[in-house]
């Protein structure tokens, strides 16, 4: 059964490095490799994106071939 909620604690290791929960890993299909954007706002806090989702979205707003 596939769950569209997950709710992980991670500790922040010596070199500031955490370890997203497989659970999220696999929700997100997050892959070693995959490049993740840190979006932070100092009153709402940290949210992670793939990249690609904002690629997606770029796509959208200059789609390929327009000049």
């Amino acid at each position: 059964m596939e769950r569209d909620k997950f709710v992980g604690i991670s500790k922040v290791g010596e070199k500031g490095q955490i370890v997203i929960p497989k659970e999220a890993r696999d929700m997100f299909d997050i892959k070693p490799g995959d490049s993740i954007i840190v979006l932070c706002d100092k009153a709402q806090g940290i949210a992670l994106v793939k990249s690609e989702v904002i690629e997606d979205l770029s796509d959208k707003i200059f789609p390929k071939g327009e000049k």
